[in-house]
């Protein structure tokens, strides 16, 4: 690190001389200067750095020729089942002295094990708090009594292009690691990894096994959790990309209270870009900010007055370039009291507050898993309320009866359902919740007529039996 600082300082200290006359060029002046070095950054974060392992353990099925006591005889081993076992690599950061971790959430996905090493080498068994697979963090907690080392959670958005940054991780498992860069933009969208789709992006090397691990900030703030690089071949092009620390606080806060999942404020409207097409017809002098498409009976942008064809522009006066942007703000606030929004409506700007409440859950979610010998066995099925639907973040109305999770090689993945379809019939019988599904289920017959509704579209198919 120090060699190239060195090297940056002799380049600076070149270009001062080739330079234009009256150039105002900053050169080192003392030997301390040029000897800067982020080492006493480094010491004081990598203790709050850790590596996490994790593990699922799953028996492998017996072989049915095992029950041929001759196959026995010559084979041998039937009584013997072996066990699979998948494991993940990655990172994490301490954020509170009694042991919580941030990672994430595709790090421990599907996992029931988790270790986290420290850099000292101590190896400590620790619990899943929290999973969160919207914004792809998931928390842990260290099973010690000891307290640890941890970073202090930095303010993401005063974040600037140009800031230095370190990205501390373990990247391939070789062991934890420290690069450093620059924030090369702020509110990334179209990244793909998660709900929310809102990044810092860095050029500090970040490669796999990184996953999870700090972007810390010159003042040895994290500011934001490692997830993702931009790559074609699996190693860092120098495009990284960190979930802000604004959204881990909130995540981090639903974990200490003991929540299994996040508290988050519901808007209750379905928002669309603004287009080129649009500026001129909605006021504005260039495409920005998230335009209301539809709003939800009795949700909280309905009782604030909020209309289809209004545009958001700012979240407490936070500037709103898309719908994206408006979804990472609004969600980054702490449930009661409101948000002042800043809304176009026909040419004028008005101030128009919101209120930060979660989503009603108005009935049961009764969840359930569909068995038997019938097309939609596999299905995990919940009664839909306005709390499910967010949850999924599905575009789906408040009756009938939505997918929550497929079993992989089951008939309802075989069928192609997917998490966030609606079952509105079966037979031609109307589904109004997952009992009444259950009660659908007959023994194997010619077809099933099946009605569900996908993305807004409503699909009617006949599956034999």
């Amino acid at each position: 690190m120090r060699t190239i600082i060195k090297a940056l300082v002799g380049a600076a200290m070149l270009a001062g001389l080739a330079g234009p006359a009256g150039a105002q060029t900053q050169v080192p002046q003392t030997m301390a200067q040029a000897k800067a070095s982020f080492a006493p950054l480094v010491h004081r974060v990598t203790p709050a750095v850790v590596n996490v392992y994790a593990t699922r353990v799953e028996k492998m099925p017996r072989n049915p020729l095992m029950d041929d006591p001759i196959f026995r005889r010559f084979f041998g081993g039937g009584d013997q089942v072996q066990p699979r076992v998948q494991r993940s690599l990655g990172s994490g950061v301490i954020v509170d002295p009694s042991g919580y971790v941030v990672t994430n959430h595709h790090v421990i996905e599907g996992m029931t094990e988790v270790k986290v090493a420290l850099v000292d080498k101590r190896e400590f068994e620790a619990d899943i708090v929290l999973r969160d697979p919207r914004t792809d963090l998931a928390v842990l907690k260290i099973k010690g009594n000891e307290p640890f080392a941890a970073l202090d959670l930095g303010d993401s958005d005063a974040l600037e292009v140009g800031d230095l940054v370190l990205a501390v991780g373990n990247p391939f498992g070789v062991g934890q690691t420290v690069t450093s860069g620059i924030v090369s933009a702020l509110a990334r969208t179209q990244v793909g990894v998660s709900d929310y789709q809102f990044f810092i992006q860095t050029d500090a090397a970040i490669n796999p096994g990184n996953s999870g691990g700090g972007l810390i900030d010159v003042n040895g703030r994290l500011v934001g959790i490692n997830t993702a690089i931009f790559s074609q071949s699996g190693g860092s092009h120098g495009i990284g990309f960190a979930i802000p620390s604004n959204m881990v606080k909130v995540v981090v806060a639903s974990a200490k209270s003991g929540s299994k999942a996040v508290r988050r404020p519901w808007f209750g409207g379905k928002l669309q870009s603004v287009s080129s097409d649009l500026v001129d017809s909605l006021g504005l002098d260039r495409p920005v900010g998230a335009l209301i498409a539809s709003v939800v009976d009795k949700s909280p942008a309905a009782e604030a007055g909020l209309k289809a064809g209004d545009v958001i522009l700012a979240v407490d006066g936070q500037q709103v370039d898309d719908p994206d942007g408006f979804g990472f703000r609004f969600a980054t606030k702490p449930l009661g009291g409101a948000a002042t929004l800043t809304v176009l409506r026909g040419g004028k700007k008005l101030s128009i507050p919101v209120k930060l409440a979660q989503a009603p859950e108005t009935r049961p979610r009764d969840t359930l898993t569909l068995k038997g010998r019938w097309p939609l066995a596999g299905a995990t099925v919940m009664n839909v309320s306005p709390a499910v639907a967010d949850e999924l973040s599905a575009d789906i109305g408040y009756d009938g009866v939505v997918v929550s999770d497929v079993t992989q090689g089951s008939a309802a993945a075989e069928l192609g359902l997917k998490k966030g379809d609606v079952i509105l019939e079966v037979d031609e019988n109307k589904v109004k919740s997952t009992r009444d599904l259950e009660k659908l289920a007959k023994p194997r017959q010619y077809y099933w007529k099946l009605v569900v509704q996908r993305g807004g579209e409503v699909l009617t198919t006949a599956v034999g039996g």
